[in-house]
């Protein structure tokens, strides 16, 4: 009989397998001669089959051997291949302190828009870096008028950024409509203002987050790539659908090899990333230096850095327990409602919550367990109060709960 996540009953013991880490191949000794002529037969085909790839390998590397992959970002440099993505309404710096605390080491911060005159509301205070926070501090920004987009650029910087992501990707229409975020893609010369007016701005490292184009037919990342990487653009990030997909059809991870392959600066790769797995599999089909988590770690903050873990060749893989979960949430709602205030605070934390039952049920095909989930969402987002919203956790570790969850 299976629980529904590792260690459910309040033990470390998991129930779910991890995901395969796949076969070690082995390789027999060769004699020296016969594995020096390998070894230049490989390096040969690797510098005539992909040379921007095998370039950043040797750019990206601090150590002798090239296969070490390290993502460097101006003056920044660090093994970790997961970047937490931006996304408003999720990367506010309650979240951001807890996946660094579950391993991440880079995580963007949400949307901040380039119009000052917007700054000094309750949303965008709140979304401002803050010089406590453990770095690196990475804010991004959206708008359309560079003057404005560079104006940002530099009062972030004074207020403690060390890195700016400049956002072509969001497809939102709220951002879209005002011409900003992947709808930019449209006008590759106003891009290129804006790209010069930001890096000309600031003296910290500027990155840039993009999809493949404006549409399946209109598709441009290579060519504002290689211009991001012409202006002085540290690092671009492509997530793999065009603005006109949104977040629904298949993601085109060929494509982004493309632009791996047409720029020597860093590249990450996003989209529909959830899984050890598929962040091999992307980093293996475009040569990315590393991934952009997103969507995948709401209501499972442990993924990125999970994922980092396993990329980095460690063997700690496997998820916390149930009872770890809990706590992790259970103090992550509370950490939200000192962050917001109690009013705020309590509405935000239905979301988040939310999301953790949502991601913990997909778990289970059982009917029984997907109801109880159900029923346990639907209560949680009728409780008015924090504190008993913080109740709430203790209900989850109750035996009554845990033996209904292994129900058969």
């Amino acid at each position: 009989m299976l629980g529904l996540v590792p260690g459910m009953d309040g033990s470390d013991a998991g129930v779910f397998e991890p995901p395969s880490r796949g076969a070690e191949t082995n390789v027999r000794d060769e004699e020296p001669e016969g594995a020096i002529r390998i070894a230049v037969g490989v390096l040969a085909i690797a510098l005539i089959v992909s040379p921007a790839i095998l370039g950043q390998h040797l750019l990206s590397s601090d150590a002798q051997d090239w296969q070490v992959a390290v993502v460097k970002v101006g003056p920044f440099s660090h093994s970790s291949r997961v970047v937490l993505a931006p996304m408003a309404g999720v990367t506010d710096r309650p979240f951001r302190d807890l996946c660094r605390g579950l391993g991440v080491y880079w995580a963007i911060g949400e949307m901040l828009t380039s119009n000052l005159k917007l700054w000094s509301s309750s949303k965008s205070t709140k979304r401002r870096v803050q010089n406590d926070e453990v770095g690196p501090r990475w804010v991004q920004i959206a708008g359309a008028v560079p003057a404005q987009m560079a104006e940002a650029a530099h009062a972030c910087q004074q207020d403690g950024a060390e890195i700016i992501d400049i956002n072509l990707g969001c497809p939102a229409k709220k951002v879209c409509n005002r011409a900003a975020g992947s709808a930019l893609m449209k006008d590759e010369a106003l891009v290129e203002q804006i790209l010069s007016a930001v890096v000309s701005a600031v003296s910290i490292p500027v990155s840039l987050k993009m999809r493949l184009g404006w549409s399946l037919d209109h598709q441009n990342a290579v060519t504002i790539a290689q211009m991001a990487e012409s202006l002085g653009v540290s690092l671009v990030t492509v997530h793999g659908r065009s603005r006109a997909c949104r977040f629904g059809g298949p993601v085109h991870y060929d494509r982004i090899l493309a632009v791996r392959e047409a720029v020597r600066i860093p590249l990450l790769a996003n989209g529909d990333i959830r899984s050890v797995e598929d962040a091999r599999k992307v980093i293996e089909v475009t040569g990315a230096d590393g991934v952009m988590i997103g969507r995948a770690a709401q209501g499972q903050p442990w993924l990125p850095g999970l994922i980092d873990r396993a990329l980095a060749g460690s063997d700690d893989i496997d998820p916390p327990s149930w009872i770890e979960q809990l706590r992790l949430i259970r103090d992550h709602v509370h950490k939200l409602q000192c962050f917001y205030g109690d009013m705020q605070g309590v509405r935000i934390a239905r979301k988040h919550v939310g999301w953790f039952l949502d991601a913990a049920q997909a778990y289970t095909s059982d009917h029984a367990k997907v109801n109880l989930f159900a029923q346990k969402k639907q209560r949680f987002n009728r409780l008015e109060s924090a504190d008993d919203q913080i109740h709430f956790f203790d209900e989850l570790k109750t035996s009554d709960w845990l033996r209904a969850l292994r129900v058969a």
